[in-house]
């Protein structure tokens, strides 16, 4: 069996979805990898490192006509979807809840798809846990943004200056990404608080060294541990309480997303408007609208002497680290699909059944849910 690796046309992004140690493993499964040309030069992983891994170098159209199984990070589009052909299988972050026009023309192709970002979170599924992995780079990034754009030191310091205190960092959202931004932050020397409506994250959150606030606001948790959007009463609530915590806050990073829905909006203009000049917004959930009203997607702003940074692809600030991860996850997944050599689907198992968009042309429906 083939797997090709293909080269990311999306703006920005400088991931790649197999780098050359896991070639090496790929290889061990009894499958032959081809690499499209400079798929991973923007990860600093060259055409030579994938060669002497065992891959083949090839183009794009080589690529596209010789493998079983094309592998990507982020979803085909324009040329790319194209050159996909019936019985050809996929597997990519394809964003099934937000884009149901790809799956549909995945499956008029004849195409078997597969989305990283619809792995059921289950025991045995940790290691393909693409969102996970990927949510572990962005709160780590968020950290080093915040410290970056304000114009404070973040750890408390003792000079002959006089002391410095340490500056506040208020987490709205706790799950990975939020985690991994309050470990960050805490290593960095900052105090920190963080808030959910799920009330089970306390204990990590706590963990951590962080203060969980305790918002007068019911806990919402969905399916595989997701949240869920609060009660138009509740929310309103929520914002309040934020946005007083905020107020009192060097640094905001915010998390929150619902999936296949807008992002809620956890900050308002009004709660801007409250912040000291100064003050830093890292708004991780700006790609689904933001959690601050006053993000511009794909932009870092001032309003109000406020840093809002609306970053929309921050895994791909970090290509190297990303692209490893998001590499294991892919190896993982695929050796659920290999047997000896050969592509073998077996929708008994929960987590191809899950995780399969688009088969014998037609849109599942099980990762859409």
């Amino acid at each position: 069996m083939k797997v090709g690796v293909a080269k990311e046309s999306a703006p920005g992004e400088t991931r790649v979805a197999v780098v050359p140690d896991t070639v090496r493993r790929l290889a061990g499964d009894g499958v032959d990898v081809l690499v499209e040309h400079l798929a991973g030069e923007p990860a600093t992983f060259g055409d030579a490192a994938y060669e002497e891994a065992g891959a083949v170098v090839v183009s794009a159209d080589e690529l596209y006509r010789e493998a079983d199984v094309v592998c990507k990070v982020r979803k085909p589009a324009g040329e790319e979807l194209g050159r996909l052909r019936e019985g050809q299988a996929l597997v990519a972050l394809l964003q099934p809840l937000t884009d149901p026009e790809l799956l549909e023309e995945l499956a008029r192709r004849g195409v078997t798809a597969f989305s990283m970002d619809a792995i059921p979170r289950v025991t045995r599924a940790q290691p393909m846990d693409a969102l996970s992995s990927q949510s572990t780079v962005s709160g780590y990034k968020a950290a080093l943004l915040a410290a970056e754009h304000l114009g404070k030191f973040f750890p408390m310091l003792t000079t002959a200056a006089g002391t410095i205190p340490p500056a506040k960092v208020l987490v709205l959202g706790a799950g990975v990404a939020g985690l991994q931004a309050i470990a960050t932050a805490r290593r960095l020397g900052a105090v920190v608080s963080a808030f959910d409506v799920r009330p089970v994250v306390k204990e990590q959150v706590e963990s951590l060294g962080a203060t969980f606030l305790e918002l007068d606001v019911e806990g919402a948790e969905g399916v595989g541990g997701y949240a869920v959007a609060l009660a138009e009463d509740q929310h309103a609530r929520e914002q309040e309480l934020i946005a007083r915590h905020a107020a009192e806050s060097d640094a905001v990073i915010t998390t929150a997303l619902v999936p296949g829905r807008p992002a809620p909006e956890l900050i308002t203009e009004e709660g801007v408007r409250g912040m000291r000049a100064g003050s830093v917004i890292v708004d991780l959930a700006a790609e689904a609208g933001g959690n601050c009203a006053a993000t511009r997607p794909g932009e870092t702003i001032v309003s109000g002497g406020v840093t809002i940074v609306g970053l929309t692809n921050v895994p791909a600030t970090m290509p190297v680290h990303a692209s490893q991860m998001y590499s294991r996850n892919v190896q993982s997944f695929l050796s659920l699909l290999v047997r000896d050599g050969e592509l073998e689907l077996d929708f008994e198992d929960e987590i191809v059944r899950g995780t399969c968009v688009a088969h014998g042309g037609r849109v599942m429906t099980e990762a859409r849910a």
